[in-house]
């Protein structure tokens, strides 16, 4: 539950407090005793769920304090709170007042120095959970990574038009993934160089790397999710830091990826999570800017504006600015995935055709990893690594070239196939 307290001055007292009695909501008045203006203020228990409806219908009604302090309370005995509560339980809008919402976005950002602190501690734990392909160090990463903050007061100046908080917001979301990037890059060149892990380590066959440098549908499913948990968690009663968890795991690890392909050398990984890092960046402010809008959060002078001013530039011009550049960028960066996945939906198409013929019906297909492309930055062809069940001392040559050579031909893009056998035995009946 919420407790309002505003300043009203004395000629408006009356219009106040009729407006709450209109709504059933109970109050106290005190006289304003500091000095500095005369008025009351007025006192309101109000369920969270109820905020965000009751404090707009007074705005539109022109009730608007210019001394307004909204704070958490843990009960209430009045009344009609208990009325109150019932009226407003399971409202689908039960989000919390906008300026609430700025409140609790600013709350959540640390200062600075914590800030950038926190983001190289979480990259470096993160690009040693990728090294060790230990999923438990990688969520260790995805807990202490203060993302959430940066991506979270992102969406919600854009939908309210904050001006302070796009630009916070964007810099800290941004400069914070840019030092992710470099403090990962230093710290596997020096796991590296200093042969924490065997220098011809290939860092391309570890899982949880691999799951990072190919990007596609359903790896950008995940910040989608994110930024929408994101927005739900900042507007409503949901613990914020359980969605920040989500969001740190759509960014970091992949911050994490790219760093480990610059330190290895390997353009097509660092590329390859690098277009996650970005499409997943996109998606979560995006995301959490659908929901924010959807949940009734607009610019203060949203509702007294004519239809065609709220799409005017002038009037909406930073919001829907940095609605466009990450529009842009997405519609780039997700033309790059799309070009991957039809790459990978031809791959496992002919890898399939082939292995359904009879000749290797004793085979069963266990994985495919389909390397990034690197566009051009290397000359090697573009490799296709094939995991394989056959039986016990059966061997097939000759299979890597035929499925080289049939991909080669529906893609036009040249592959090398690799093929690791796993030998299974069975007993008899």
């Amino acid at each position: 539950m919420r407790v309002v307290r505003v300043l009203v001055p004395e000629d408006r007292r009356d219009g106040w407090l009729d407006a709450l009695d209109d709504r059933d909501v109970d109050y106290v008045v005190t006289a304003e005793s500091s000095g500095r203006s005369e008025g009351v203020v007025v006192e309101f228990p109000l369920p969270t769920a109820a905020v965000g409806t009751v404090m707009d219908d007074l705005r539109e009604e022109g009730f608007d304090g210019e001394y307004t302090v909204i704070t958490s309370a843990e009960t209430a005995t009045t009344e009609n709170f208990d009325a109150l509560q019932r009226r407003y339980s399971g409202r689908h809008d039960d989000s919390i007042d906008r300026t609430e919402i700025r409140a609790k976005a600013f709350t959540m950002t640390p200062n600075l120095s914590t800030y950038y602190v926190m983001t190289v501690l979480s990259a470096v734990v993160a690009t040693a959970g990728l090294l060790l392909d230990s999923p438990a160090i990688v969520v260790g990463a995805m807990v202490i990574a203060p993302q959430v903050s940066a991506a979270l007061t992102a969406s919600i100046g854009t939908v309210l038009d904050d001006p302070s908080m796009i630009w916070e917001g964007f810099r800290a979301l941004v400069l914070g993934l840019l030092v992710a990037v470099v403090g990962a890059t230093i710290f596997a060149w020096a796991v590296r160089t200093m042969y924490f892990v065997p220098p011809a380590l290939d860092v391309r066959t570890v899982a949880q790397i691999d799951r990072r440098i190919a990007p596609g549908v359903l790896a950008v499913v995940v910040g989608i999710g994110a930024g929408a948990a994101g927005a739900f968690g900042l507007a409503t009663a949901v613990p914020i830091s359980i969605v920040g968890v989500m969001i740190a795991a759509a960014l970091i690890p992949a911050a994490a990826a790219v760093g480990i392909g610059i330190a290895w050398g390997l353009p097509s990984v660092a590329i390859g999570a690098f277009v996650l890092l970005v499409v997943n960046t996109v998606l979560i402010t995006l995301s959490a800017m659908a929901v924010l809008w959807w949940l009734g959060y607009r610019p203060d002078d949203w509702d007294d504006r004519e239809f065609g001013d709220r799409l005017s530039v002038d009037r909406f011009d930073r919001g829907l600015a940095a609605i466009g550049v990450l529009l842009v960028v997405l519609i780039v960066s997700g033309g790059v995935i799309a070009s991957e996945v039809h790459f990978d939906v031809q791959v496992n198409g002919e890898i399939e055709r082939t292995l359904s013929e009879e000749q290797f019906s004793d085979l069963e297909l266990v994985s495919v990893q389909t390397q990034f492309s690197d566009a051009g930055l290397t000359e090697e062809d573009r490799r296709i690594s094939i995991v394989i069940n056959r039986p016990a001392d059966t061997d097939f040559p000759g299979l890597t070239d035929r499925l080289a050579e049939a991909i080669t031909e529906r893609t036009g893009t040249a592959v090398i196939v690799e093929i690791e056998y796993l030998e299974k035995d069975s007993s008899d009946r």
